[in-house]
């Protein structure tokens, strides 16, 4: 009985001290980062092949890289990112989101990681040359974008046809259902050089800054990833990926 009951407590004593050590193993392990993107964008972020892949993928990757996290990905619709991160079911969004007071009102974001803008995208035979010759026709724009209010406050005789995906703005311009897209300047610029038929109007119509969104109640999360932004900065991987997608130099 004495031998019995040696045994029993040194079988609990092993298991409370494989207990603590996997519970401290834990500790030190950073959690994932859940991160929402809507990867239907190239060439920030889209699908090839059934993997996601793209510049904000990529960019993200190696931020978490950096900052020794493991990112887990969610694909929703864009205009679905900055409530996810407000309403706690992701920790950050990053899908070609323009740093804007409007956005920055419910939350926070990175340091500017991009340089992108506004432009009109048309097919190569139209006769339009500026937005202003757009007044009174149909542009395709995608919902929860800043095309949308941009259209709807600096141009409101252009007749917006909103959508929810990427591909179907360009698809109905593609089809004439549309006269032009008003996008990224990354992704018009991608669709032109891949799609024959389309050009992209000359003069851009912003000029902008992308950003990561994360919540306002993580401070610490912003922090770090601005730290990691600047080390892959410095250590020339951010310049490897931007050569990569855009065959330039950084930003």
């Amino acid at each position: 009985m004495k031998l019995n009951r040696l045994l029993s407590l040194a079988c609990v004593t092993l298991a409370v001290t494989l207990t603590g050590m996997s519970t401290a193993a834990s500790a030190q392990t950073p959690a994932a980062l859940n991160v929402a993107t809507d990867a239907t964008f190239p060439p920030m972020e889209f699908s090839e092949n059934g993997a996601r892949t793209g510049f904000d993928v990529d960019i993200m990757n190696a931020l978490a890289k950096a900052m020794n996290r493991q990112v887990q990905w969610t694909d929703i619709d864009f205009k679905g990112l900055i409530p996810g991160v407000i309403a706690h079911r992701f920790d950050v969004a990053i899908s070609a989101i323009y740093i804007t007071d409007e956005r920055a009102k419910v939350v926070d974001f990175t340091d500017p990681y991009f340089a992108g803008g506004l432009v009109a995208l048309v097919k190569s035979d139209s006769p339009y040359k500026s937005i202003a010759d757009l007044n009174g026709k149909k542009v395709s724009v995608q919902v929860g974008t800043k095309s949308v209010s941009f259209l709807r406050d600096n141009y409101p005789q252009i007749n917006r046809v909103e959508v929810e995906k990427n591909q179907e703005m360009f698809d109905l311009v593609g089809i004439g259902r549309a006269d032009a897209a008003v996008t990224g300047k990354p992704a018009a610029y991608q669709l032109a050089r891949t799609r024959p038929g389309f050009r992209v109007l000359d003069k851009a119509l912003t000029t902008e800054a992308y950003g990561i969104a994360v919540r306002k109640d993580e401070p610490q999360l912003r922090t770090d990833l601005n730290a990691a932004l600047a080390k892959i900065k410095a250590d020339g991987t951010y310049a490897a990926i931007v050569k990569k997608w855009f065959g330039g130099s950084a930003q």
